[in-house]
């Protein structure tokens, strides 16, 4: 990106309510059939829209072609019965039923390169696609099969990097990994998750990014976050790692959580995706609320280093909150952006 500070989300965004119900996560379709391939692709366009209307420079799907950000991925792979169900714990935080891993995986076709296809077509922003990572996937699930956690996330590396590398050859500028498993399974993400996600990202021409969050404005992440105490400092545990890996951008929680800001310097050197919207709230951001936000992390990460987001995804949201927010963070970085060329100039102007 050439434009200082460019704008993006971190994810999904409200659906429209005759495509699923609005602010539930994994609501089903409410249509079938071609209506819903053309509803689908209806929606997304009505998602670009509502991001360039409020501005935003790096775009996305919003997410409105998937149901949820995780399983529309892995239904489309064999090896994983969703008939077969077992209720696991997520993330250590709240139980869900989930498909059962019986066989292989493997992945006989591209999965979401058709409509990553029809959003590169709809705009000429630069674009991002999420994926998920592969120590999220393996949390969504009951492993049947490899009866090992890591096993099943090294398979489930090379299925993406088969998928990022159709992503890449398409046109899409940014692949984005959601990885919030990160920031609970510190010795994993130490011991092999990180290598899992090179091994995801390996041979990729376009740039890659990995999302680690708090999770979504739901109950059981809400909660959670309770628990934390007054500093929320998981990320420390693996930045270092993920400085010195080939990722290009970290995309983190940062307004109104209680991360402490100077973490930012462990990762110093990458570009950060910094959430300056706070996803668990319809409470609205001010402007000046969001370039405090990046204030503050522009002490830790160089100005062309910086983008601002938003903390997580937003399909949870009421739409016409979710798109205030989108302005709001636009509005935020703008007034930064200001900032930044006013300063250069005064210096310019001192020699």
């Amino acid at each position: 990106m050439k434009k200082l500070l460019p704008t993006s989300t971190a994810g999904s965004l409200p659906k429209p309510s005759w495509l699923a119900q609005p602010e539930t996560l994994w609501s089903p379709w409410k249509l079938k059939g071609q209506a819903l391939s053309a509803g689908k692709k209806d929606a997304l366009c009505l998602s670009l829209q509502d991001q360039q209307h409020a501005s935003i420079d790096i775009v996305s799907d919003g997410e409105q072609t998937r149901q949820h950000f995780v399983t529309t991925f892995i239904e489309h792979l064999n090896g994983v019965d969703f008939e077969k169900r077992k209720t696991v714990k997520i993330r250590d935080r709240y139980d869900a039923s989930v498909p059962t891993v019986v066989g292989p995986v493997s992945r006989t076709k591209p999965v979401f390169v058709e409509d990553a296809k029809f959003l590169r077509q709809q705009t000429k922003q630069p674009i991002k696609w999420a994926l998920p990572g592969p120590m999220t996937m393996i949390d969504t699930l009951y492993d049947d099969h490899y009866k090992s956690r890591e096993k099943l996330a090294w398979e489930f590396a090379k299925i993406l990097n088969q998928e990022a590398k159709e992503l890449a050859a398409i046109g899409v500028d940014i692949i984005q990994f959601d990885e919030p498993a990160f920031n609970v399974f510190f010795d994993d993400v130490n011991d092999w998750g990180i290598a899992c996600l090179e091994r995801a990202i390996e041979g990729l021409t376009c740039e890659t990014a990995v999302h680690i969050c708090y999770g979504y404005g739901i109950k059981a992440n809400t909660d959670w976050k309770k628990t934390l105490g007054t500093e929320w400092r998981q990320y420390e545990e693996v930045f270092p790692k993920l400085q010195q890996s080939s990722i290009d951008i970290i995309s983190l929680e940062c307004h109104n959580s209680h991360v402490p800001i100077e973490l930012l310097e462990l990762i110093r050197g990458k570009k950060v995706m910094v959430g300056a919207i706070d996803v668990a709230t319809n409470t609205i951001e001010s402007p000046e609320e969001v370039a405090n936000t990046l204030r503050e992390a522009l002490k830790y990460v160089d100005a062309d280093k910086l983008y601002p987001c938003t903390n997580c995804g937003m399909a949870p949201l009421p739409h016409q909150i979710a798109t205030a927010k989108l302005s709001a963070l636009s509005a935020g970085a703008e007034i930064v952006r200001q900032e930044l060329a006013n300063t250069n100039s005064d210096g310019i102007h001192d020699d």
